[in-house]
């Protein structure tokens, strides 16, 4: 799913070409809280603001001075192969600047914006400028297989010399006809593979497709070994293939996946009826795999489907043992990807909340993703993020049912992000998905459609590491989080847990400390506790962390009360070595680790 921009709106000013340029592209304003009346999303600071957009991956338009996006994306200036477009835009809509990723989008963007204005688009990329074309960023359905030749070949043609445009696909390459003639440089439009020139660049059209099929944990070595005898076979470079097509019960397969990786290929589903429909197109259709999957064909008819109505088959059915391979080929080059995809779901850690304790990976994964599942609260704090997605609101105490939602959505084809504030694997929901995949159906588990959906968790900071770094350090030594709970956990268990952690002298971190039924079990940790710490022992109180409303505070275990407590309230307990440090900005809590201790010890073996 291709992410849309983002249009930035700074002031009044430029209000009125800010909602003129959301229309022409589609994309939503998002206006400076005071200074702007009309947007879809109202943000308090600009730099902070694009920062988060930037980090997530999507392309900003602002109508502001170029000055200040450059201010905000600076510091996460990395890879500009990944990075995506930021372009600025004069508040009279006179000048529009792609300033990041001219050739990953902005260019295409500004000349959009700017016939639509009937502005100037300051477009400085030498291809753009002097030839009309840029190189390495060639249209959709074609791909430059070695983009590291690109800057001495643009360099070529820049001084003057002429391009050969050669190949079996040159003919198709209506998009470098304007270039001017030579045999300065070779520009190869072909499907077969090519050896590599320092002064010629190859473009591949993506006119083929891939089917694979195979049986349950086929060998990844076996599929990898078969589709690279085929390519080999029928002289086709992997660059022109658009996508490998399978049927949806392969979906999870690891050998496809493992094609996938290699080649760097999507991968799109069909289920059996619309696969059974290219019945009459099959080269070898089998009657034993229809009994089997309800389909005379898996490779064959996955690849022709994906290639269209017009396509043939290039690669019959190659099979092994346990796999099978098929090519099929479209006249002209494949721009949009049929079929479905497998299905995604994100278990997304989000942090204690504030934007800048949320991973860009993180922040990426909620960008890209279709629909939003989540505790109400959890999602609102992605802000903007949250914006113009479909969003799935569950109460505290749905957690199961929240998973299985989220699982069975992502089973339809659909990106899905799951929704968990600190770390999703940390007393949050990556448990419990993996506990849902892991059952039968029959034992309340998900559908076969929902286990075969990718699955991915991307790390969020901790409660238990936020309260931490507030405190200073105390989780400088050995440490354990322990839930005081009990609507999961027998309450045995839990007291169980606390005098082992008590004997050990761990600092201990309390989640889910009490609620309005439970007020009892923090009173008896306490009292555990102090059979083997002393009273003195430092105790640091953490609620609503990174948040407006943030209260840290510290005591003594001695005066650890329960009213002073709440579901939002983390619990850090120090070991009998813990302290509190008297700074000027106020105590800081530490454990030490024992490198005083050596030090001393070291001191006294010189001085002896």
């Amino acid at each position: 799913m291709a992410v849309k921009p983002v249009v930035l709106c700074l002031n009044r000013a430029g209000e009125d070409i800010a909602h003129r340029i959301s229309a022409v592209l589609g994309a939503p304003v998002h206006g400076r809280e005071d200074r702007v009346e009309r947007a879809d999303v109202f943000f308090a600071n600009a730099l902070d603001h694009a920062r988060t957009l930037f980090a997530a991956g999507t392309p900003i338009v602002g109508v502001c001075a170029s000055g200040i996006l450059i201010r905000a994306v600076a510091p996460l200036l990395a890879d500009k192969v990944t990075e995506p477009p930021v372009l600025s835009v004069s508040d009279d809509g006179a000048v529009v600047v792609p300033l990041l990723g001219g050739h990953r989008g902005a260019n295409r963007l500004a000349g959009q914006i700017a016939t639509a204005l009937n502005a100037t688009a300051a477009v400085t990329t030498a291809g753009d400028v002097a030839l009309g074309v840029s190189l390495d960023e060639p249209p959709a359905g074609w791909v430059l297989t070695n983009p590291q030749n690109a800057k001495n070949v643009m360099a070529a043609l820049l001084s003057g010399e002429g391009a050969k445009i050669e190949g079996d696909a040159a003919d198709q390459a209506e998009w470098l006809s304007d270039l001017p003639k030579g045999k300065g440089v070779s520009l190869i439009c072909s499907t077969a593979p090519q050896s590599d020139s320092p002064d010629a660049l190859v473009f591949a059209p993506q006119r083929f497709t891939l089917g694979l099929g195979c049986a349950r944990n086929c060998d990844p070595d076996e599929m990898l070994q078969l589709v690279e005898r085929c390519l080999e076979e029928a002289q086709l470079s992997p660059a022109a293939i658009k996508a490998i097509y399978t049927l949806d019960l392969k979906a999870d397969e690891p050998a496809i996946h493992a094609v996938s990786a290699k080649y760097r290929l999507p991968v799109r589903i069909y289920d059996a009826a619309a696969l059974e429909d290219e019945t009459p197109r099959l080269a070898n259709p089998s009657d034993v795999v229809f009994a089997e999957v309800g389909c005379h064909g898996v490779s064959e008819a996955a690849a022709l489907a994906g290639a269209g109505p017009d396509a043939s088959l290039r690669v019959e059915k190659s099979k092994t043992k346990n796999a099978t391979c098929a090519v099929a080929s479209s006249p002209v080059p494949i721009v949009e990807l049929r079929g479905r995809a497998r299905g995604k779901l994100s278990i997304i850690g989000i942090g204690p909340g504030q934007h800048s304790w949320r991973t860009p990976e993180a922040s990426k994964l909620v960008q890209e993703a279709e629909e939003l599942v989540g505790y109400g609260l959890y999602i609102d704090l992605l802000g903007p993020l949250a914006f113009g997605k479909q969003r799935s609101d569950f109460p505290l105490g749905g957690e199961e049912d929240r998973c299985r939602y989220a699982l069975e959505r992502a089973g339809e084809g659909r990106n899905v992000a799951l929704i968990c504030s600190g770390d999703a694997g940390i007393y949050a929901m990556g448990a419990l998905v993996f506990e849902l995949l892991d059952r039968r159906a029959s034992e309340m588990g998900v559908s076969d459609a929902a286990r075969r959906v990718e699955v991915i968790s991307a790390p969020g900071v901790s409660a238990l590491q936020g309260a931490a770094a507030r405190a200073g350090a105390p989780l400088g030594h050995d440490f354990c989080a322990i839930s005081l709970s009990d609507l999961l956990t027998p309450r045995e268990d839990i007291v169980k847990r606390l005098q082992a952690a008590a004997e050990g002298d761990f600092v201990i971190a309390f989640y889910n400390p009490v609620s309005k039924r439970r007020r009892t079990l923090l009173a008896e940790a306490r009292d555990i506790l102090l059979q083997h710490r002393p009273a003195n022992t430092p105790v640091m109180l953490a609620s609503s962390l990174g948040r407006p409303e943030e209260d840290v505070r510290y005591l003594k275990l001695s005066e650890l009360d329960v009213d002073e407590v709440d579901m939002l309230t983390v619990v850090l307990i120090g070991s009998s070595h813990s302290k509190l440090a008297a700074l000027g900005e106020g105590p800081r809590m530490y454990t030490p680790r024992g490198y005083a201790r050596k030090i001393d010890g070291d001191l006294a073996k010189k001085q002896a």
